[in-house]
């Protein structure tokens, strides 16, 4: 039932709708996530669970798909998530602090990343079979059996000792391994907790060096720890079934024979307590508290500390909306839940389980989610209580700043609360507010005459905007603002001294975001555009033009990316045949079929609607055939304009479970008995295709 709105209602109504039209993060398809900046991540890589192997660096982490590409994610402060291009690698070792190498399959080696002593820059050459990255040192097996070691080599480290009957190779912190054919190891670098003081024997199969200890796998399946203990780090538990071994700087992993992981160390973020299965091929232990595990169907799985979103990606490409905060991420789903990657010490990248979700908000250190009914959900840290949400069902909107929140109402009025030490949490009073922008220590609204108000700090004017009634949308950085104009431009002020409030020219943006020291802006050709600090490649955007949303962080930036989905045809029949508009029937009905390689049982009944807007009410999945139910009386009114008699041809759409989408026709005369003009002549064999939307389809 509708409700009588006043006219005032309804010009804010308008106007919402028009600000959300141009604000960040408003999606009308799902699509894939990208960041870049100090994190980095593609949620597309990780569909299709196709890796080989994984190695967890300091920071970050890598991944080698089966069509020889690298896919990084993580700290990027010096570029060592962003693996290099191609199709042509066969081995990948991030284990360095900053820095990342891969092995080539013609024998050659690649570098990126932090190049302090030359870590990043590995010998020249074609005959290298196996590589490790070290802290700060690299190490090579070449195929005559010798080792090169370059990078920093303050404990000699990188000088590894000559011979041509090495068969395996490990980097630690400022020591070094290597597995000789005969079995024995040979140890060189740093041996201050005894790290390189090695057990003897001639039955070792594997080794690994960790920070400051070390780890050897046996013949007969047990491991051998030396080293520093602190943690237990260095003792391993008992046991004969071991296959592989991989040590961290204060953790250890161990792959079972029954594909089950062992953890053991240091374990302040869970690092060391892997998840349970019997599925997995290959582990390895991070530098910086994470860890990584590769399954046997070519999927990863990741656990422990996430402060750079090493540990805990995002994957797929059903996401509709994202946010990123000071130093953690969100993104909310097709399905309504939401995923969130990052910082997480105070528990603000755990976002709570529901499916009710329709809006989210990255704070500093806080976060904020809009549910479907209006209420607010609000979640870690909570200092100021900027993580406790009024209570209410009549919110539309949030922002969450940096330590304070604000929320728009129903009336159009706006709610703050956290820290207000600067009067950020205190917005102006009012009913007239369509949008909401919460900074660091101020805020913006847009008025239902597209006019902008700021509060809060003014230290650098950000919180005084420009006059004028012709904004769209507003965006609230750390010391500078940004509004989008109905013309497509982009007005800025407040502090600008990297560039950040000084917009780039230009009448075809749709999107704008306001960081930490920098900004971005979406273009109507789906192109991003960045500008301001870009030390940690912030403000450099990834080139293309299928981007539908950004969001600037502290140090690193978010877009999302469509995702075309594939379209497959659909035999639909409705039913009746023919429709009387002046009939008192209940329901149009519409039988459903998918071609041979579709299974209609995969059909996601909530996605199934006539004309792009009438949702089936009710779906019935068959074994070959499926029957969708919709309302008789919205059928009606949607046709109910048309001069009949005549030929309607009616599209019926949705969507399964992979994400695939269907979509038939099928055409039923309309006729209405209430209405002489049916006795009309000429009114026969007369045709109409309603207008439509085109469906996001390959």
């Amino acid at each position: 039932m509708f409700k009588r709105r006043s006219l005032k209602n309804w010009l804010v109504i308008i106007a919402l709708l028009l600000a959300a039209q141009y604000s960040v993060g408003q999606e009308a398809w799902a699509g894939s996530v990208v960041s870049w900046g100090r994190m980095v991540v593609d949620s597309n890589d990780f569909v299709g669970g196709d890796f080989v192997a994984v190695s967890a660096g300091w920071d970050h982490s890598l991944a080698l798909k089966g069509d020889g590409s690298i896919a990084g994610w993580g700290d990027n402060e010096q570029g060592q998530a962003m693996p290099p291009e191609g199709n042509d690698f066969v081995a990948i070792s991030g284990g360095g602090q900053a820095h990342s190498l891969a092995l080539k399959a013609d024998g050659s080696i690649i570098g990126w990343g932090y190049n302090g002593d030359g870590r990043a820059t590995p010998p020249e050459g074609n005959d290298f079979v196996a590589i490790a990255a070290g802290k700060s040192h690299g190490l090579a097996l070449k195929a005559d059996g010798s080792v090169a070691g370059w990078g920093r080599n303050s404990f000699g480290q990188a000088t590894p000792p000559s011979g041509n009957d090495f068969v395996a190779i490990s980097a630690g912190g400022v020591h070094s391994l290597a597995l000789k054919s005969d079995g024995s190891i040979v140890g060189w670098g740093s041996n201050w907790a005894g790290q390189t003081t090695l057990p003897e024997g001639n039955d070792f199969v594997a080794v690994s060096a960790g920070g400051d200890h070390s780890l050897a796998l046996k013949a007969d399946g047990s491991i051998v720890g030396w080293g520093y203990n602190n943690n237990g780090q260095a003792t391993p538990p008992s046991g004969n079934d071991f296959v592989a071994v991989s040590a961290g700087p204060g953790h250890s992993l161990a792959l079972r024979a029954d594909g089950s992981i062992v953890g053991w160390g240091d374990n302040d973020y869970g690092h060391a307590t892997p998840p349970e299965g019997n599925d997995f091929v290959a582990v390895s232990a991070g530098g910086w508290n994470h860890s990584l595990a590769l399954k046997a169907d070519g999927s990863i799985v990741t656990w422990g500390r996430d402060n750079h979103g090493q540990a805990r990606p995002p994957r797929g490409s059903d996401f509709m909306d994202s946010s990123a905060g000071g130093f953690h991420n969100l993104v909310l789903k097709a399905d309504g839940s939401i995923v969130g990657w990052g910082q997480n010490e105070a528990g603000q990248a755990t976002p709570p389980l529901g499916d009710d979700f329709v809006a989210i908000s990255a704070g500093g250190h806080h976060s904020l989610a809009l549910k479907a009914d209006g209420s607010i959900a609000g979640w870690e840290h909570n200092s100021d209580g900027k993580a406790t949400s009024p209570s209410g069902n009549d919110f539309v909107d949030i922002s969450a700043g940096w330590d304070y929140s604000l929320a728009l109402k129903a009336d159009g009025s706006i709610a703050g609360w956290g820290d207000n030490y600067y009067g950020q949490a205190t917005p102006p009073s009012g009913n007239d507010y369509v949008a909401i922008s919460a900074g660091w220590n101020h805020g913006l609204a847009l008025k239902a005459d597209a006019s902008i108000v700021g509060w809060g700090r003014n230290n650098y004017g950000q919180a005084a905007p420009p006059s004028g009634n012709d904004f769209v949308a507003v965006s609230a950085g750390r010391n500078h603002s940004l509004a989008l104009k109905a013309n497509g431009s982009i007005a800025g002020w407040g502090d600008d001294s990297y560039g950040q409030a000084t917009a780039p020219e230009g009448n075809d943006y749709v999107a704008i975001s306001a960081g930490q020291y920098h900004s971005l802006a979406l273009k109507a050709d789906g192109s991003v555009v960045g500008w301001g600090r870009n030390d940690s490649g912030q403000a450099t955007a990834p080139s293309g033009n299928d981007f539908v949303a950004v969001s600037a962080g502290a140090w690193h930036s978010l877009a999302l990316r469509e995702v075309a989905r594939p379209l497959i045809e659909a035999a639909v029949r409705i039913l009746p045949r023919r429709l009387n508009l002046a009939s008192k029937g209940r329901w149009i009905m519409c039988v459903i079929r998918l071609a041979q390689d579709y299974n209609v049982a995969d059909i996601e009944p909530n996605s199934v609607l006539l004309e792009e807007k009438i949702e089936a009410e009710r779906v019935w999945l068959g074994d070959e055939f499926a029957v969708a139910k919709f309302s008789r009386r919205a059928v009606k009114e949607m046709l109910t304009e048309l001069e009949t008699p005549v030929e309607v041809e009616l599209v019926v759409s949705g969507e399964l479970s992979d994400g695939t989408i269907f979509e038939g026709t099928d055409t039923i005369r309309v006729i209405d008995k209430g209405r002489r003009r049916n006795n009309l002549p000429g009114r026969a064999g007369r045709r109409v295709i309603l207008k439509r939307k085109k469906t996001n389809g390959l």
